[in-house]
């Protein structure tokens, strides 16, 4: 399959355009698009952006409907979504593709499927959280700053019971430690083969995929994009291992932490920002040039100091369910640490912090983020933050380089290390406290996300689970 997105993107129009004083295409360019599609065989479009969770929604439309589709023609009731802060009386929002990434589904070419944002009365519309990225990002661009971003895409690929409860597929995938087996890798190899092979055509630069820590657990890298494009890929890979493993009668699951005593899924964000005139990366530097020996500039390390400045806020939109803190624990019902980041601490290539700069140099990597979080939003926040520790000139102190999970909290104490919220409420109550995320998303997404995640922890809440039952209902 031709990588379509690279045709587009060789017009030259830089990829996040709704900020832009007018419409990036012109006609002739749309019609060629068009034709182009329709030799590829595609037969309809779908503008995909995504509400609170980071979930795709969208219309499909036929190609003969391109030109005012590529327009937005395509108008949604707002109040059905969540998350797009609209009441049954407003008026309808709109969705307008950005045609910087055209994928036709690998399993599927007669549709393609193409990133989108919405607008209301022809202006971008901020509480979505596409949007929200790229006026961050636009911020950035008027410091002459670009930011690159890797995830490492990591899931479980599970059997769904009849009762809605889960298991590991093959039964003798029971390793206590399981990471990089080959025999339980190869056990995968057709769901495998289809994400490694679709990566591939896509262009987007695989260049290693494993089995993970826990038990059915893969983990796959490309190579990383400026922000918006990453965050594109991230939300189109998940829709695609969820299809594959449908067709083999399995279930890919995000769910940060699926299994109490297994090691849970992260989304490791790899940063940095680079020139926008240069492309040279603003991060990277000997690190005998570095009087702190990680490799990388004061600019990341005033970067870095933004984000620990904000990092329990930070941690609702990197973990943003009520089951991302089941996975953010020194070692729970595991027989091993876990090596989920609980401090807001960072340092070299020490697990046990939240922020770790890699041997290599050059990137700053944030461990809590998780496989259920939504991209843009939580990218966006992370950018603003290390953006106001630039202008800032804030310091992050010194790294880290021991093993956290080992000190004892006065030890903690004397280091000045706090450790992450330890749950969801915790977590929205750092969100809602600081000034910093209502100035960066507004008051509209910010009160929705605090709504719709206050609620989801209050059901959590009041909900009965087996655990109590097993507990409690023989015991007095």
């Amino acid at each position: 399959m031709t990588a379509l997105s690279s045709i587009y993107q060789s017009h030259n129009k830089a990829r996040g355009f709704i900020y832009e004083e007018s419409y990036p295409w012109t006609n002739d360019q749309l019609n060629a698009i068009q034709s182009k599609l329709a030799e590829a065989g595609v037969k309809y479009c779908v503008g995909s952006y995504v509400d609170l969770h980071g979930t795709p929604k969208g219309k499909f439309v036929p190609l003969s409907h391109f030109e005012h589709f590529a327009h937005g023609s395509e108008l949604y009731t707002g109040y059905a979504l969540d998350g797009l802060g609209q009441a049954p009386n407003d008026d309808e929002i709109a969705s307008v593709p950005d045609l910087g990434m055209i994928i036709p589904l690998p399993w599927n070419p007669e549709v393609a499927w193409i990133p989108a944002d919405n607008t209301l009365h022809d202006k971008p519309y901020e509480v979505n959280a596409r949007v929200i990225l790229q006026k961050v990002l636009k911020e950035a661009k008027e410091l002459g700053f670009g930011m690159n971003l890797g995830i490492e895409c990591e899931l479980f690929v599970v059997k769904q019971n009849e009762d809605g409860t889960i298991q590991i597929p093959n039964t003798d995938d029971n390793l206590t430690k399981s990471c990089y087996d080959i025999k339980r890798f190869m056990d995968r190899y057709d769901w495998l083969d289809k994400m490694a092979t679709s990566i591939d055509d896509l262009g987007w630069g695989l260049y290693s995929f494993d089995h993970e820590d826990a038990n059915s657990q893969f983990e796959f890298d490309f190579n990383y994009a400026d922000a918006l494009t990453m965050c594109d890929r991230f939300t189109f890979f998940r829709m695609m291992a969820k299809h594959y493993a449908s067709e083999e009668g399995l279930l890919a699951t995000f769910m940060p932490k699926p299994f109490a005593d297994k090691t849970g899924s992260g989304a490791h964000f790899n940063m940095s920002l680079y020139d926008l005139e240069t492309g040279e990366n603003l991060f990277k530097r000997p690190h005998s040039e570095d009087p702190r020996g990680l490799g990388v500039t004061e600019l990341a390390y005033q970067f870095i100091a933004g984000i620990l400045k904000h990092g329990p806020a930070l941690c609702a939109t990197f973990a943003p369910t009520v089951n991302s803190y089941k996975r953010l624990v020194r070692r729970g019902l595991m027989a091993y640490y876990s090596w989920a980041p609980v401090f807001n601490s960072y340092g070299r290539n020490n697990r046990t912090n939240s922020l770790r700069v890699p041997m290599s140099g050059g990137r700053v990597e944030s461990r809590n983020a998780d496989a259920a979080c939504n991209p843009y939003l939580a990218a966006a926040l992370a950018l603003a933050a290390g953006l106001e520790g630039i202008k800032e000139k804030l310091d992050p102190g010194n790294p880290q380089e021991v093993n956290l999970y080992e000190l004892s909290p006065s030890e903690m104490q004397e280091r000045g290390i706090s450790e992450l919220p330890t749950t969801l409420k915790e977590a929205v109550n750092a969100f809602a406290s600081d000034p910093f995320t209502r100035q960066t998303l507004g008051d509209t997404l910010y009160n929705e996300f605090v709504t719709y995640k206050s609620e989801e922890w209050r059901q959590y809440h009041q909900s009965i689970a087996q655990w109590e039952i097993d507990r409690y209902a023989r015991l007095y």
